[in-house]
């Protein structure tokens, strides 16, 4: 368990529960489609409403992504698991019930490892069930035939198929159940079993926040519903926290409910009292016999797996020397993990890749809210700069304006890589001046014209030296190597 340093003399316990749409074509119960915009109620087959006569069947490629969550997070993978009913009566649950899994989940167990404040962090799962979603209550800006104001349902999300995820109460702060649900978010994308996207609703987290004295029992928990954002997340949990705490410093009770959070006004507010599982009334579904999961159906999933990026992380660390918190961030999902590597591969400066990866290329990208694919500098061109940078064709300020040039567009006719990169480094006059007799030359004006900073640098002033060095540059036009400005000035002066 993570302990965290307590808030306002309190002790915050934070558990997660994440609903992640798994990322098959059609329902888990059903054939019906699980894709993103159709028209209202155009994807809701008889199955998916319970109509009479109607039977679920199980989606094979949705335990398929169970199993794959299950292995990742080295959790135990039932053998036998049972569905149940979840009762509970709701506009947009057409049949009355949920079908979930509650008594014996499909995963059990297991652990998401992260990094917070440059430390190796990690939260226990309880478990993850599969279950069917429910439909949708439309109420906002939704109007009927008439052009009235009014609600509506859209049953197109009855019965898609999603893995919920629960988590024991380890986390101690919003910041910590952030960097929680990034690490889980990331995970499900690389193993492919959910897109992620968060705004529509295929990746939701709900974080139950409770806050006690240091030694107490368990405080009473509110459960925060529906968090699509990780801004909404640390706003919504750091409110509930500090929420909490004001209510028992003043002497009041803080009861059981769920409640919603408000991005306008960053509050949190009771929805209504929290349920139990006795209210629901759970009971095994009549009509789904036991999922049974061979060891030869685990065994093929497994060889299935693609290099976790825990592992991928640490071989970083120990193949290329990446700091701990370089590697997280080089295997925050799968897309730039490859693209590291085959810049690292290209080029062969792996500390160099990883700087540039971090600094103005995600910088551009996140200042123009584009995702990887959409780069206009790709891997190999990225290499193509960096190697220029080793074998000192150019100093790192003219690479940062080759760079500039390559994300622009110039000299886009040019192939990409190495032949466009000398292109733009020709056609800008940035190539480094590699002439050690120009360069001495260089030196020798400067020294000569600077007899006062000769002598400070001959006093041990170190000042002296640099304003030296920069004279240099600037007589070169930037064009100078300064590892050779400072080894030409160092022979010169002594």
């Amino acid at each position: 368990m993570n302990i965290s340093p307590l808030i306002r003399g309190y002790e915050v316990v934070i558990g997660l529960e994440t609903h992640a749409q798994l990322s098959t074509l059609s329902k888990i119960f059903s054939g019906a489609s699980t894709a993103f915009g159709a028209a209202p109620n155009t994807q809701a087959c008889a199955v998916d409403l319970a109509l009479p006569g109607t039977l679920p069947v199980m989606n094979r490629a949705a335990v398929d992504r169970a199993i794959r969550l299950g292995l990742a997070v080295g959790a135990k993978v039932a053998p036998v698991s049972i569905f149940a009913r979840k009762n509970y009566f709701y506009p947009d649950l057409p049949k009355g019930y949920q079908i979930s899994q509650y008594e014996t989940p499909v995963v059990q167990g297991g652990s998401v490892g992260f990094v917070l404040d440059g430390q190796p962090r990690s939260v226990r799962l309880t478990r993850a069930h599969l279950e069917e979603d429910a439909g949708k209550s439309l109420h906002e800006s939704y109007h009927g035939e008439d052009g009235r104001p009014c609600s509506g349902i859209d049953l197109n999300r009855a019965g898609t198929p999603l893995l919920e995820i629960v988590t024991e109460p380890d986390m101690r702060s919003g910041a910590e159940a952030v960097e929680y649900a990034k690490a889980l978010h990331a995970l499900v994308m690389w193993l492919g079993i959910c897109d992620g996207n968060m705004q529509e609703g295929s990746f939701r987290c709900d974080a139950n926040v409770s806050v006690r004295r240091p030694g107490a029992a368990l405080g009473t928990r509110r459960e925060i519903k529906n968090l699509n954002s990780f801004r909404n997340m640390a706003q919504a949990i750091n409110f509930e926290i500090n929420w909490q705490i004001d209510q028992i410093e003043d002497g009041l009770a803080v009861h059981q409910a769920t409640v919603l959070f408000n991005p306008d006004t960053g509050e949190t507010r009771a929805m209504r009292s929290k349920e139990d599982a006795h209210d629901y009334r759970y009971f095994p579904d009549p009509d789904l016999p036991p999922l049974v999961i061979s060891p030869e159906w685990i065994a093929q999933v497994r060889a299935s797996l693609p290099e976790l990026p825990a592992a991928m992380a640490q071989r970083f660390q120990q193949q290329d020397g990446l700091s701990l918190d370089d590697a997280a961030v080089m295997t925050q999902n799968l897309d730039f993990a490859r693209f590291y590597e085959t810049a690292r591969n290209a080029c062969g400066s792996p500390k160099l890749v990883a700087n540039w990866l971090m600094g103005d290329f995600s910088r551009r990208l996140n200042a123009e809210d584009k995702p990887l694919a959409q780069s206009p500098v790709d891997a190999a061109t990225l290499a193509a700069l960096i190697a220029r940078i080793g074998d000192g064709t150019v100093s790192h300020n003219a690479a940062r304006q080759v760079f500039d040039a390559l994300w622009a567009g110039e000299a886009a006719q040019v192939d990409a890589g190495a032949q466009r990169v000398d292109a733009l480094i020709e056609a800008k006059g940035l190539k480094q001046m590699n002439d050690s007799g120009a360069l001495e030359a260089i030196v020798d004006q400067v020294l000569a014209a600077s007899p006062k900073l000769v002598e400070e640098v001959r006093a041990g002033k170190d000042k002296a030296f640099n304003a030296l060095v920069g004279q240099v540059m600037k007589l070169s036009k930037g064009k100078a190597n300064p590892a050779q400005v400072n080894e030409v000035l160092k022979k010169r002066l002594a």
